[in-house]
């Protein structure tokens, strides 16, 4: 009985003491130095985290305003600006907030609880000159956290999280002439057969990824092109975009059927990876890694013999990225 009556004691007083922290042992020596606070430098790390939070959130609005001129020189200069201010501010901490004093020899490994101890007295009495700490990490957190979001953002464009209509738009409409790399309006009787062409839209940005194509003759009796595209190819002449529907490269290459046996008809080929495709046959794919055909534009010959375009490219330019590729272009 009494060694049961001893149990229920000792229960007692552990759950009465329960939660009952020890009184904090004021330390009498200091492991660091004592720093004097400094205010100004606290208030110029605040500002610099403000700046970098400010300019990572630039860069996602012009990233995601398609509106903005010269985006990626903005996306560069935001983005940039935004690490130097991080790297200002976290200069400034590191010497004038805390506190730092100079050993000849390295600390050990802590291994006894005084040491351990006393490795964490030296981490707190670092941060002492710090008043505004509480601040300083809400302040490093949104500039983190603005900057997390920055470098997330053009992955979320792939989603589609972003505007995406530019990956749809493109230059051409009915009625637009097809000029060379001068500007010259490209006419059906300089086509000839056997020769590759580039053209781009007159009066467009030649940067829009839609607005290059590539142009070749074909025999009319040879051309095979899916239905629908009745009248697409004036006096054998086809148009097809000139990037390549597996990287986005540009196709720059027009095989002549040289060697009849293995290269029984001409094609357009994609030098990067070897993409090559059939103009006869809508720019189906004849051999390597792309998975659709070029889109093709159809043609219609002007009053002074020059081509121009009847409409719009028969699909999306360039490759086909999940979420993003599930529409026709505007």
């Amino acid at each position: 009985m009494r060694a049961l009556w001893r149990y229920l004691v000792a229960a007692v007083v552990l759950l009465l003491g329960r939660g009952r922290r020890p009184p904090r042992v004021e330390r009498a020596e200091r492991i660091v130095p004592a720093g004097e606070p400094s205010p100004r430098a606290e208030l110029l790390v605040l500002a610099l985290f403000g700046a970098t939070a400010a300019c990572a959130v630039a860069f996602v609005v012009v990233y995601a305003v398609e509106s903005i001129p010269h985006q990626t020189q903005f996306l560069g200069l935001s983005l940039g600006v935004a690490f130097a201010f991080l790297a200002a501010a976290l200069i400034v901490i590191a010497y004038r907030l805390v506190v730092t004093e100079e050993l000849e020899e390295d600390y050990p490994v802590p291994a006894h609880p005084a040491e351990q101890e006393a490795l964490g007295q030296l981490v707190e009495e670092s941060g002492d000159r710090m008043t505004r700490k509480r601040l300083l990490l809400v302040g490093g957190g949104a500039a983190g956290a603005a900057l997390g979001a920055a470098l997330v953002t053009p992955a979320l464009s792939l989603g589609p999280a972003f505007e995406i209509a530019p990956f749809f738009r493109t230059p051409w409409r009915r009625g637009v002439r097809l000029v060379d790399e001068d500007g010259r309006p490209l006419h059906a009787h300089d086509v000839l057969e056997e020769t590759f062409y580039t053209a781009y839209p007159e009066g467009a940005d030649r940067e829009q990824l839609g607005a290059p194509i590539v142009v070749v003759r074909l025999r009319p009796a040879e051309l095979h092109l899916p239905a629908g595209r009745d009248g697409w190819a004036p006096h054998g002449i086809v148009a097809y975009s000139k990037i390549c529907t597996h990287a986005g490269c540009a196709v720059a290459l027009y095989r002549k059927p040289t060697f009849p046996t293995v290269e029984p008809r001409p094609a357009l080929v994609c030098p990067c990876h070897y993409s090559t495709f059939d103009p006869a046959r809508g720019a189906k794919v004849l051999f390597g890694p792309a998975g659709r055909p070029l889109p093709q534009l159809p043609l219609f010959v002007g009053p002074s013999g020059e081509l121009r375009a009847a409409g719009n490219l028969s699909g999306p330019v360039g490759p086909a990225w999940w979420g993003v590729r599930n529409r026709r272009p505007s």
